[in-house]
């Protein structure tokens, strides 16, 4: 009997792993931290491009370096801060997957869908 309670528990568990968290209107995919250092660095390295003539633009490079750092060795919440930080010396809103709100361009203005 406690063979098959056991096995039913690992494939209740196996099954909640598969269906993830669901939403009130579907299901919702959560990103990483690992995903979202990846999206933060893509962003920082796009407005270092579109604002090279910032005055912060010394400030803001050493950011990326230090968070890329800390994202490759497992401290993702310290890395995906130093990239948020970097983007906001720069003038740029960090892109949050989380938020309902209409798309953003790098500047923050909001573009018509």
């Amino acid at each position: 009997m406690q063979r098959f309670s056991i096995s039913f528990m690992g494939a209740l568990l196996g099954m909640s792993l598969i269906t993830g968290p669901v939403e009130a209107g579907g299901a919702k995919v959560a990103i990483t931290r690992t995903e979202r250092c990846n999206n933060l660095s893509r962003q920082v390295d796009e407005a270092l491009e579109t604002h090279a003539a910032s005055t912060q633009v010394t400030a803001a490079k050493a950011l990326p370096r230090r968070g890329n750092r800390f994202c490759a060795n497992k401290k993702q919440a310290q890395g995906i801060r130093m990239l948020a930080n970097a983007l906001k010396l720069l003038g740029v809103t960090p892109i949050d997957p989380d938020a309902v709100t209409p798309k953003t361009d790098l500047q923050g203005k909001e573009t018509k869908p």
